[in-house]
């Protein structure tokens, strides 16, 4: 059943590229009920909690090296595609991956745990799903990643932290609402289910002129979308700086396109990395009920026999 998370906005101190006058305000961050703490830290929260033995901190990055040249101290690296995948089966790691990863991490069953990484937190929203997937007690981002913690000349440390071992133990069973497969798509795309569905990736990729964004290594043989998607591209949810836009700002945006939490709803994207900021967003600072499909694009994409729009018409190898 869809539990609302009533929050006030979500902000910042610092917008980069702001008008100057905007650079004045600080609005408070989102903040959830006081029944069930906040899914979103800001840096002041974090660094005042950088000793807390109840508190870990894990890094999620997508490029390499960022965590060995500086970390917020005491974090822990994980690494989004050898930590929190399965290396031989496109699948998210096992509940047995993941609780010793967890325990090696220093988690115990009462810690919070709080992600951050680079790219908008792009990989520390993965790592939330994940977590969320295998009911880990309390799990939160940090507003603004590692940029805004750098902007702002917080603390950072080059030593690998060697906290003491946990003892999380990690549900029996996950939470299967949370992920959306390939049937499920089709059944959208045929208009055999009612749930929303949102595309959060570029125009470009959306309308199908491009196959994905220059550079990346995963593609599929079709360009276009699932028919009945509509398209909200993830990086309208943040701000400049890459917190979080207030809750009354992220409710217009998705109204705007029918996404008002009336129904379920089933994110996707190329690969599952930026819809797992998208599903952040609207599972847990709007509270609707939202499932990934984290097979996204790719899958859906280089499947044979499912129904496609492609806007551009752009067809593969076509010269």
């Amino acid at each position: 059943m869809r539990s609302i998370l009533l929050a006030t906005a979500a902000a910042l101190a610092l917008q980069l590229g702001a008008p100057a006058g905007a650079l004045a305000q600080a609005p408070t961050p989102a903040v959830a009920p006081q029944s069930r703490p906040s899914p979103v830290v800001d840096s002041a929260w974090l660094a005042e909690r950088l000793q807390d033995p109840k508190v870990r901190v894990l890094e999620v990055s997508v490029n390499p090296g960022l965590f060995e040249r500086g970390h917020i101290p005491g974090a822990v690296n994980l690494s989004w595609h050898r930590d929190l995948v399965d290396t031989v089966r496109r699948d998210i790691a096992s509940r047995e991956q993941i609780q010793e990863l967890l325990r090696r991490a220093g988690v115990e069953q009462d810690s919070t745990v709080v992600l951050y990484g680079d790219n908008n937190n792009w990989f520390a929203a993965w790592g939330a799903w994940v977590l969320d997937i295998y009911r880990v007690r309390d799990v939160r981002i940090l507003d603004g990643g590692r940029a805004k913690w750098e902007a702002e000349g917080r603390q950072v440390s080059t030593r690998a932290a060697s906290p003491r071992a946990g003892s999380v133990t990690l549900a029996a069973e996950p939470n299967s609402r949370l992920r959306a497969r390939l049937a499920d798509a089709v059944a959208i795309a045929e208009k055999r289910s009612s749930e929303a569905l949102l595309d959060i990736r570029s125009p470009d990729e959306f309308s199908g002129k491009i196959f994905a964004p220059p550079g990346v290594p995963e593609l599929a043989i079709r360009a276009g979308h699932i028919p009945g998607a509509v398209n909200v591209p993830w990086v309208q949810a943040v701000r400049p700086d890459g917190t979080f836009k207030s809750v009354e700002e992220l409710r217009a945006l998705y109204a705007a396109v029918g996404i008002d939490g009336s129904k379920p709803i089933v994110v996707y994207c190329r690969i599952g990395e930026r819809s797992s900021h998208s599903w952040f967003v609207l599972s847990k600072l709007l509270g609707y009920e939202v499932r990934q499909y984290d097979g996204s694009w790719t899958e859906y994409g280089n499947a044979v026999g499912v129904p496609v729009n492609n806007l551009a018409g752009t067809v593969w190898g076509a010269r």
